[in-house]
């Protein structure tokens, strides 16, 4: 659906998107055999392609996987080397926190839009949106809904409060209902992608942003889920993080051959932890009910964007809650990671967000006699 506004096909992104997280879940599974992980698009990814690449810097959907596959491929790579270790260790914390809060606050604002909560205003760029909009009300009692479910520990919050609120949509005729079950739709943007133009030197920080999202979005959901499962040993060292991550890397370049957006390790799968889920079976179940999903297009056609809206502002709350992390009694370490969160959204740019968070990083560390920034902050 998000990537349907972005200029995507959305018959073509649904069926490469179901196929794309089965097949991801099946290289976790056989290749990755001990982790019990889910592999989708991410959402966050999506709302970043479709409102950030394509609308906001006008680029076609054919371009936008272009950078998704090189992206990928990137990633690929880096995974396969030593690489992949320094970079993780070489991100300062306080940024990554920051980038990812930032992240959180441009979905919100693109959940806000889409809700109807914000319009422009020519003085003050934007203002209250139109509350007496019932779609808008039903989308703020879809975004209730799931906080509730999550206080009250009920699992699939997200999933539950878009199904309930649509169906309420559906009964009182402010949503179209347009069936169940249908055959898959036809792949689109099955080879869709613009190598050469995602290789001008325009794509470099869309490129980059995508890589560093999927890097360390994987990098950080691995460890979480490491965690709950017990596959942090005594040294610290994570057990078969590799397999998890070229499982990760080379999904990515499957979904944007297939037509569809970053595939990354959902943060989610620690739920199938909890539940008992400890080899890649769990993985193998997930990819099994993906292909189920092939033929309920009609279904995911019917939800009303104002709902769409509701869960992308959810989702900015679970970006934005690590910033408890961040070093706040050191200004030079806050300061930069503060700058991302702000900027990403009101530059509406995530690309822009982290060049302002690095360099500003970088100065302020030499203009406090501290030169020990890592060289990875001046790449």
């Amino acid at each position: 659906v998000i990537l349907a506004d972005g200029g995507f096909d959305f018959g073509g992104v649904f069926t490469a998107t179901a196929l794309a997280t089965a097949l991801a879940c099946f290289i976790a599974a056989f290749y990755a055999k001990t982790w019990p992980v889910g592999l989708a698009p991410g959402m966050g990814i999506n709302a970043f392609i479709a409102y950030g690449v394509c609308l906001g810097m006008n680029y076609t959907p054919a371009e936008a996987l272009g950078a998704v596959l090189v992206a990928g491929v990137v990633f690929l790579i880096i995974s396969l080397t030593p690489i992949r270790a320094w970079l993780i260790n070489s991100i300062p914390k306080s940024l990554k926190l920051g980038i990812g809060a930032g992240i959180g606050l441009f979905l919100a604002i693109i959940g806000f839009e889409i809700m109807g909560l914000t319009s422009d205003h020519p003085v003050t760029l934007v203002t209250l949106g139109n509350l007496s909009n019932p779609l808008t009300l039903l989308g703020a009692g879809a975004f209730i809904s799931m906080i509730v479910m999550e206080k009250m520990k009920i699992k699939g919050n997200i999933i539950i409060g878009i199904i309930a609120f649509s169906i309420i949509a559906w009964i009182t005729g402010l949503g179209q209902f347009n069936g169940v079950v249908s055959a898959p739709p036809a792949m689109t943007h099955l080879f869709a992608f613009d190598l050469g133009a995602a290789l001008s030197a325009s794509m470099v920080t869309v490129i980059f942003t995508l890589f560093f999202i999927d890097f360390f979005d994987t990098a950080g959901t691995l460890t979480s889920v490491a965690n709950v499962a017990g596959k942090i040993g005594k040294d610290g060292k994570i057990q078969d993080i590799d397999k998890a991550m070229l499982s990760d890397s080379a999904s990515t370049v499957v979904g944007a051959v297939l037509g569809t957006s970053t595939v990354t390790t959902y943060v989610e799968s620690a739920a199938g932890v909890k539940a008992g889920g400890r080899t890649g079976m769990t993985s193998l179940v997930i990819g099994l009910l993906f292909l189920l999903c092939l033929f309920f297009a009609p279904l995911a056609t019917s939800l009303p964007k104002e709902i769409d809206g509701a869960a992308l502002i959810y989702i900015a709350t679970l970006f934005v809650r690590n910033i408890v992390d961040i070093e706040w009694d050191d200004i030079a370490e806050s300061g930069p990671a503060v700058l991302a969160m702000i900027a990403m959204p009101f530059t509406y740019s995530i690309s822009h967000g982290i060049a302002l968070a690095f360099i500003s990083y970088a100065a302020i560390k030499i203009c406090t006699g501290k030169t020990n920034v890592s060289p990875a902050i001046w790449v």
